[in-house]
């Protein structure tokens, strides 16, 4: 059930079945966001989770994010896109060659 409604949470329920090989990237993307909460972990890492998405979909993908933070995950992502996180009431930490000059609370 867990699986069913992470997939059905990033828009993939009808690919269920699909192999990997018939997935787009994006596609791929979203079904490792999906097996990477179904497993409900304290921690989420996310290395560019949005960066082979369009930006309906990406601001969809942050969304579920927030969800997740909601309920006691905490989540670690890494971005270039800077528009998107200036868009998300999170707490922001922005680094510059590997160092901190940047902490923005809501």
């Amino acid at each position: 059930r867990r699986v069913q409604a992470a997939l059905d949470k990033v828009g993939l329920l009808k690919k269920a079945k699909a192999l990997p090989v018939t997935l787009s990237g994006g596609e791929q993307q979203r079904v490792g966001i999906a097996r990477a909460v179904v497993s409900r972990p304290p921690v989420v890492l996310a290395d560019e989770p949005t960066g082979n998405l369009d930006p309906e979909l990406s601001l969809e993908i942050m969304e579920l994010f927030r969800q997740f933070n909601q309920v006691g995950v905490t989540l670690l992502i890494a971005t270039h896109d800077l528009g998107l996180v200036e868009r998300l009431p999170t707490r922001t930490l922005t680094l510059r060659e590997g160092r901190l000059v940047g902490d923005r609370r809501p």
